[in-house]
């Protein structure tokens, strides 16, 4: 069963297929990330990461590196 509190929830610019194709190396050998996934069926591209070590700012910032968009979705 995963921790609510460990959820985290972002609005993105990953718009593509191919987009998460290009994130899936990096996001699946982070040894914090548990599992994530991004509904590309959503307007807002929503990517939900399950992790208990990272923060909402320490995802934004890979993500940001990684060269997409993301923020906490409200």
């Amino acid at each position: 069963m995963v921790n609510i509190d460990h959820v985290l929830i972002f609005k993105t610019n990953i718009k593509s297929e191919s987009d998460k194709l290009r994130l899936k190396p990096a996001l699946d050998e982070h040894l914090s990330i548990q599992e994530w996934n991004v509904d590309l069926m959503d307007e807002e591209c929503v990517l939900r990461v399950i992790s208990a070590q990272l923060s909402r700012h320490q995802v934004i910032k890979f993500i940001n590196h990684l060269g997409y968009e993301c923020s906490v979705l409200e």
